[in-house]
This record gives structure tokens, C-alpha cells and sequence, in this order.
């Protein structure tokens, strides 16, 4: 697998947010989607490649003076099970440090149990709902130190 930086408006991350989206979208009824709030313009996307195919994506935007927000992290199911999205979010994580942040914070729905499983093994801790997140009852929220 090959990571690299991609701009917001390249095809590669519009189909991959595209899929990401349809995929949340099924497994929440309308009005329950959680986490479809838009990105700040200066979210840093990083897109997983496999043979030349983009297979995954992630970005991080600055929430506020050292702390970052992980956003639209996700990898195509036909691709899961085989550690990619754990060396996506790695990289993330060391995006996010070499920018200067010493913590990250996400959102994930409560129905994206996989998301969870990975977010909970790789050091994140469950946190009070910031942001557009407060009030969400199909939203959790989670922060790991860099």
C-alpha cells in the first residue's frame, strides 16, 4: 500500500468520501447520520493506494491550536481485514504530529462498530462530544495524545 497527500476536490477523494457517505448512509435512518458536517477548507487529505487503485482515505483539519480532527477516514470493504486502515490512521497520526498537534480527536457514528474496535485498539479514549457533535445520540467521540 502506497499513502499520499491528495487535495479535497481530486477525483480520487470525491469517490472515496462518495462511498464513505452511501456506506454511513445504510446504516442510519434519515436524520440519524452523525458525522456529515462539512470539513473546514484546509482539511489535509491522505489517500491509500493498492496497485494504482485508491483503496482508502482520511483527513485531518485543525480543530484549534495543537489538536487536530480526524475526518472521513475510510477504506473500501473489499479491502478491509488486511491492516490498511491501521496504517492509514498511523499516518494520519504522524501527519498530525509533524504538524505540531499533540492530540486528535474524532467522531464516529454508534452504528460503525468496526470504526470503534479500530479507534478504541489503537489508544483512543472515549470523550465527552465536542464541536457539531454535542447533543448527537448516534455520535461517540474520541481523543488519543501524540
Amino acid at each position: 500500500m502506497e499513502i499520499q497527500p491528495r487535495p479535497a476536490d481530486s477525483p480520487d477523494v470525491a469517490a472515496l468520501v462518495a462511498a464513505q457517505q452511501a456506506e454511513i448512509a445504510g446504516r442510519y435512518a434519515p436524520g440519524e447520520e452523525s458525522g456529515g458536517f462539512p470539513m473546514d477548507a484546509t482539511a489535509r487529505f491522505l489517500v491509500a493506494f493498492l496497485d494504482g487503485a485508491p483503496v482508502g482515505c482520511g483527513a485531518i483539519q485543525t480543530l484549534e491550536p495543537g489538536v487536530a480532527e480526524l475526518k472521513r477516514m475510510y477504506v473500501r470493504p473489499e479491502h478491509r481485514g488486511r491492516g490498511l486502515s491501521r496504517r492509514l490512521l498511523s499516518t494520519l497520526e504522524d501527519a498530525a504530529r509533524a504538524e505540531g498537534h499533540a492530540e486528535i480527536r474524532l467522531e464516529t457514528g454508534t452504528r460503525q462498530g468496526e470504526a470503534i474496535g479500530l479507534y478504541s485498539s489503537a489508544g483512543y479514549a472515549e470523550i465527552p462530544l465536542f464541536g457539531h457533535y454535542v447533543g448527537s445520540e448516534f455520535s461517540r467521540c474520541f481523543a488519543k495524545r501524540l
